[in-house]
């Protein structure tokens, strides 16, 4: 091994901090599900993409529109968990960032729309295009 592992008092920390600022598809729908879901699904990529496909219960907003004004309509104990494409993109990232800086507590989903759809096979809302209507 090359480099020795986090002592467990480290690792729990590390683990505990994690779980502070992550969640998954699976607790996220198992919470949508209970009707336990306390929190606003954000789906942080571009409205046309939100618009073609995404997660049951999300609301949109791009995160390059993430501002004071822009979330002025939530009282400040709203928690957010927020979500992009996925792995191989940090809007949901940046969404975070800037959330938290407004003052509110907020996760990521990680996996994104990309797990939640075509991973794990949840529901969705999907704009019919003209060939399915």
């Amino acid at each position: 091994m090359a480099h020795a592992p986090a002592n467990s008092d480290r690792a729990n920390t590390f683990f505990t901090t994690k779980l502070a600022v992550e969640t998954d598809c699976s607790d996220v729908y198992a919470d949508i599900i209970a009707k336990t879901n306390e929190y606003i699904l954000l789906d942080a990529r571009s409205a046309e993409a939100f618009e073609k496909s995404h997660a049951i219960t999300a609301v949109s907003m791009p995160h390059a529109n993430i501002s004071k004004a822009t979330f002025s309509q939530y009282a400040k104990d709203t928690v957010f968990v927020v979500y992009c494409w996925g792995p191989g993109c940090n809007g949901a990232t940046k969404a975070g960032k800037k959330i938290s800086a407004l003052g509110f507590a907020v996760k990521e989903m990680i996996g994104g729309i990309h797990y939640w759809e075509d991973f794990e096979r949840y529901p969705v809302n999907r704009r019919m295009n003209e060939a399915q209507a």
